[in-house]
């Protein structure tokens, strides 16, 4: 498979879609049931149709860890049905002395509507100034910070997006006990001229996000070593043993960690040891995420290029010459998930496993929706 140049590497090279059986679930039917999932649970029918569209965007993509499973679920632990999250909740616009500077008080609405409509001011302001940013206190997680950035890339902005997480799970470099969130960086670059695809930097700064534990664990497969410590602070690869996580690359995944943290304090939010633990300190404490929105227009940062290129061709040089003689097997980042957005779009629909569909079947259930999966296609 080709997309753009780039030579896409056979599935069983890489992590997403197992090679077993899979079954295609019709995208109309898939936003049918979340949606009704969130409405039962009270949300408005604008934020259930966004939280419908977030989980089309990350299942179409192939990400497992952050699906409407992983959704609903994190609503149900920290969300609606914790206080941590407010259903019908109305998005304060703070006053601001900065035009391309945006403050925004989420009122703890649901966070994937707020990232929509908060990555999409920022690509307004950018149009007008170059660059827009907007910075959103008391949220709620807004789950797969790739799909916000690829949506924005795609149409022709530089974008990036942090959020501090919904708990503190992860353990400081040096330390023993859990002070940060998996704290995840989403970066996306309109690089579909030159490769194809939106290049999407996308990762928790823990060596794995708690939805990898929570989807190994579903799936009976065993952790990476080096990524999370039992009880006892001890290292596991078993996801059922796994009460903290490690950072990646030590020293320096905490550090990216630490970034969010103080995107947050500088904002407005609080102590990551709080986060989400309603009732575990003052009244006047804050318990929320936070989040960070930037986006810019490429043609805001032009320079001088070599050789008379201009911005597109110079960037196709760049990307060229990294993937020179002896890297034709290096992957770029977003590259899986093309692929994996490939498939979705040549098979007419999402891809779920089996343990997945199962999930899908108790979402049906509390929503009052009926899902039978004798209904669905297979494919192998």
């Amino acid at each position: 498979m080709e997309i753009g140049i780039i030579a896409i590497p056979p599935p069983h090279r890489l992590t997403g879609y197992a090679m077993a059986t899979t079954y295609l679930m019709p995208v109309e039917m898939h936003n049918a049931l979340v949606s009704a999932a969130y409405r039962a649970r009270g949300f408005t029918a604008e934020e259930a149709d966004a939280g419908a569209r977030f989980c089309e965007l990350a299942a179409w993509h192939g990400i497992k860890t952050h699906n409407a499973i992983k959704a609903l679920h994190l609503d149900e632990l920290f969300g609606s049905k914790a206080g941590g999250c407010v259903p019908g909740a109305e998005i304060e616009k703070l006053p601001s002395p900065y035009k391309a500077v945006q403050r925004w008080n989420a009122n703890r609405k649901l966070g994937q509507a707020v990232a929509f409509e908060a990555m999409d001011a920022a690509c307004a302001m950018a149009d007008e100034f170059g660059v827009g940013i907007v910075t959103v206190d008391q949220a709620f997680h807004y789950l797969w910070g790739g799909g916000y950035v690829i949506d924005a890339a795609k149409r022709g902005y530089l974008a990036y997006t942090c959020c501090t997480a919904a708990l503190a799970e992860v353990v400081p470099f040096m330390g023993k006990t859990p002070t940060l969130g998996t704290n995840p960086h989403s970066w996306g670059f309109p690089t579909t001229d030159a490769v194809g695809f939106p290049i999407c930097i996308d990762w928790a700064t823990s060596t794995v996000a708690m939805g990898r534990v929570q989807q190994l664990k579903r799936e009976d497969q065993p952790l990476p070593p080096g990524a999370a410590v039992d009880a006892e602070g001890n290292e596991t690869t078993d996801p059922a043993q796994v009460a903290a996580l490690k950072t990646f690359g030590a020293h320096k995944g905490y550090g990216l960690a630490l970034i969010n943290e103080l995107y947050a304090a500088y904002t407005g939010g609080s102590l990551p040891t709080l986060r989400s633990r309603w009732g575990n300190g003052p009244d006047d404490e804050k318990y929320t995420p936070h989040f960070f929105f930037q986006a810019i227009r490429p043609e805001a940062l032009t320079c001088d290029f070599a050789q008379g290129r201009d911005q597109p061709q110079n960037i196709k040089a760049v990307l060229d010459d990294i993937r020179r003689e002896g890297n034709a097997d290096c992957l770029l980042p977003g590259q899986i998930e093309a692929r994996n957005a490939a498939q979705s779009q040549k098979h007419g629909g999402l891809l779920f496993t089996g343990a997945e569909v199962a999930e899908f079947e108790h979402i049906a259930a509390e929503a009052g929706q009926t899902l039978d999966r004798t209904d669905l296609k297979t494919i192998e």
